[in-house]
């Protein structure tokens, strides 16, 4: 039952977040916006550092100087993977009237949600990472660090999910419609979670190398995505402040609940 609750976490946040449509009317100002993508960035970036390359590093430590190893490699593949993605995958960013990706004819709310579900899959793959780590029995990842993570992540969905419903239901979509694009958004975490798991009898070996895969692609996501978007218009200052505050604020959940 821990498992199912650990690859849901990140879920709920994503949902709640997107319920945010049915008790605001308008879409988020500039600068909330700003805000919680700052935010976000601060979550992703110190869950990438404390709770994925740190302890990937430590779980190779019997490598004695080239314990950076697994961790440089894995970090590298996932910034591929999601570059490769990013050219793959037709998604379009909120803001933006040029879809990324192949040239097809989908709806814009469609290519809106393939964006942040694109995003997601890095997300879900670090829950899983942690949760196999502590079903092998390792160490370095414990049960109570595993679900800091997963709680760090519903924390940076929140803003996630309010971010894609409230602009669709400003275009006219139906409130039911837009909570549904937006949760739906998140859905990918628990099932990119739970194939890592299904298959962790094969990960343990590999274990360094995902979790550090996990956190290339989270920093792809933000460097590419999330920090740009939130620096657009006019300066602000509150998108560097948010960042600090999801920074610290996951730092201290994951020392102290690790």
């Amino acid at each position: 039952m821990y498992l199912f609750w650990g690859l849901i976490i990140p879920f709920l946040g994503t949902a709640l977040g997107a319920a945010s449509v049915f008790f605001m009317k308008n879409e988020l100002k500039p600068a909330v916006q700003k805000m919680f993508l700052g935010f976000a960035s601060g979550v992703m970036v110190a869950a990438s550092v404390w709770s994925l390359l740190i302890p990937a590093m430590d779980m190779s430590g019997g490598m004695g100087k080239l314990a950076f190893l697994p961790a440089a490699v894995g970090f590298l593949l996932g910034i591929g993977f999601l570059l490769l993605m990013d050219h793959v995958i037709p998604h379009l960013h909120m803001g933006s009237d040029e879809s990324e990706g192949p040239k097809v004819t989908l709806k814009k709310t469609t290519m809106l949600v393939l964006a942040v579900t694109l995003h997601n899959i890095p997300e879900g793959l670090s829950a899983g990472a942690v949760f196999a780590g502590v079903l092998a029995g390792n160490s370095t990842v414990t049960m109570a660090g595993a679900f800091a993570l997963s709680l760090g992540i519903a924390l940076q969905n929140f803003p996630e999910g309010a971010i894609i419903s409230l602009p669709l239901r400003g275009e006219g979509e139906s409130r039911g419609k837009a909570f549904m694009y937006g949760a739906l958004s998140g859905a990918v975490e628990p099932v990119a979670g739970g194939l890592t798991l299904l298959f962790s009898a094969w990960v343990s070996p590999v274990l360094p190398y995902l979790l550090a895969f996990a956190a290339g692609a989270m920093l792809y996501v933000v460097v590419e995505e999330l920090i740009p978007e939130a620096s657009e218009g006019e300066h602000s200052n509150v998108s560097t402040i948010a960042f600090a505050v999801g920074f610290v604020l996951m730092m201290i959940l994951d020392v102290a609940l690790g």
